[in-house]
């Protein structure tokens, strides 16, 4: 699996009100402070005052679908969809397992001993999706369909389809998938600069396994920092596995956001989720539909954030830009005159205002665009002449490992670390072994770890190449914590990973 925040990627919480309680909990109504009306009539304008959204309903729901997954069962011995890292994953990455007997749980029939067909798939999970496109186009999470051999497809007419996946993005979780029919209602895509704090928006979905659930909420935050190439929209809409992949919408009946993660420490809905802005998916789904992937550009730089102390230190004034920590030998940085301690301020023409900007802007650039970036340098600025280079394709633990040795893939998966070889060059520069951090969520992001990081040791293991990483994800108890040493940049630290609980 990538980088995750991971996402969610749990439980459910619930608040018992009291019968008497007039106005619900949460909903603020300014109407009832002071007034001299009747109580009968307070409570009247309040209900008067809340949002209706059945109209909204019957506009967009026939546009969201319910999403299957199955894949190929495992051999005899190894993990399958009910392992322990397995649900770990699963509801961690928000991919909801149908609860039992819940409406359109698919049942796996008997089999000798309870065990699985090999010859039919078997089902993974849940999520949800909605009508792109009147023609079949489908969009739902990257982490929906990931792994998945078959992917079916429920209308709310209950019409079932085989879904064909046309990409899908790691980096930003939104995947395309196409089905066998004309004439579907689509949805209508909304202007996401026009959303406000505050606005109420709605959410449907299938947490669960239940089938078109209908949920509502406000606006908690825009531009939320959680992804690297990603602003997320933070709503206190109540999402559930299952929910994946399903629309965010506002009181127009215009999706916004697909409904991506939640912030919890239960494993449940505690609030707080997380949607990606639908200016974003629809950039992505684009190149996904064109090409099946999508390309993003690079630098070769590793950047931090430019505190207050330092800004005022060296004269900048505000704490902006993206301050340069290192730079990749041989990179479009490195051939450009980039330096260590850099503060990139612009990049074509774009104010660099905080760290995360400059991946977003980068990534959104084309490979082999010329570009011109401004940084801070000793006092003054320096405009510079940058080729922006191709971002690889992010590579999983599974694929990388060699094809006797699935189980060490999905023990890093666990951890939200994938990682890869280091080339010849990466190698001749630091003079020894290792292992690049590809993506890193869950507890690895929690221990400190970032993608660039080179990981030399694991629990007392010299790492060199995958296979000791491999190995040595095998030999720990992955119950208890253990420690990680890596570099980073020109020194070297230990970070200690904390499994979940």
């Amino acid at each position: 699996m990538t980088w995750t925040v991971k996402k969610i990627r749990r439980g459910i919480l619930a608040t018992t009100v009291s019968m008497a309680t007039v106005i619900p909990v949460g909903w603020s109504v300014g109407v009832v402070a002071v007034s001299v009306l009747p109580a009968t009539s307070q409570a009247q304008s309040a209900v008067r005052g809340l949002p209706d959204f059945t109209e909204l309903v019957e506009q967009v729901g026939p546009s969201v679908v319910n999403i299957r997954t199955l894949e190929k069962a495992k051999p005899n011995g190894a993990a399958g969809p009910g392992s322990d890292d397995e649900m770990q994953e699963l509801f961690r990455r928000f991919f909801g397992v149908p609860i039992p007997n819940a409406p359109n749980t698919p049942r796996p029939t008997p089999r000798g001993r309870n065990q699985p067909s090999e010859e039919s798939p078997q089902p993974r999970g849940t999520g949800s999706g909605f009508v792109l496109s009147s023609d079949g186009y489908i969009m739902t999470n990257a982490h929906v369909v990931e792994g998945a051999d078959e992917v079916l497809v429920t209308l709310t007419d209950k019409r079932e389809f085989k879904a064909r996946l046309i990409g899908a993005d790691k980096r930003t979780d939104v995947a395309v998938v196409k089905i066998q029919a004309t004439g579907l209602p689509a949805v209508k895509v909304g202007d996401v600069s026009r959303l406000k704090v505050g606005e109420w928006v709605m959410a449907i979905g299938s947490p669960f396994g239940l089938d078109n659930s209908v949920t509502a909420g406000i606006v908690s935050a825009k531009q939320r920092d959680t992804g690297e190439y990603l602003p997320f929209i933070q709503t206190d809409v109540a999402i559930n596995p299952g929910n994946s992949g399903g629309p965010l919408i506002n009181m127009r009946g215009e999706v916004i956001g697909i409904n991506s993660q939640i912030y919890s420490r239960s494993g449940g809905y505690m609030g707080i989720s997380f949607a990606i802005p639908m200016d974003e998916a629809v950039r992505v789904s684009e190149q996904l539909r064109q090409n099946g992937r999508v390309t993003r550009g690079r630098i070769g730089v590793q950047i931090g954030e430019v505190t207050k102390e330092v800004a005022e230190s060296l004269g900048l004034g505000a704490a902006n830009g993206a301050l340069v920590r290192s730079i990749e030998a041989g990179s479009p940085a490195d051939k450009a005159g980039l330096e260590p301690g850099d503060i990139i301020i612009r990049f074509d023409g774009k104010p660099i205002e905080k760290a995360a900007d400059l991946p977003r802007i980068v990534g959104s650039t084309k490979p082999g665009t010329r570009s011109n970036l401004t940084v801070f340098r000793r006092g003054a600025n320096k405009d510079l002449s940058i080729t922006v280079a191709e971002l690889e394709p992010v590579k999983s633990a599974k694929s990388a490992a060699s094809a006797d040795e699935p189980k060490s893939a999905g023990t890093a998966q666990s951890m939200g670390l994938v990682v890869a070889d280091l080339t010849e060059a990466q190698k001749k520069e630091l003079k020894r072994g290792g292992v690049r951090v590809e993506s890193v969520a869950e507890a690895s992001a929690r221990a400190g770890l970032r993608e660039g990081d080179v990981i030399l040791q694991i629990a007392n293991f010299e790492i060199t190449q995958l296979r000791d990483f491999e190995s040595a994800m095998n030999k720990i108890d992955k119950n208890k914590p253990f420690n990680v040493l890596f570099r980073r940049g020109e020194a070297v630290q230990f970070a200690v990973i904390k499994p979940a609980r």
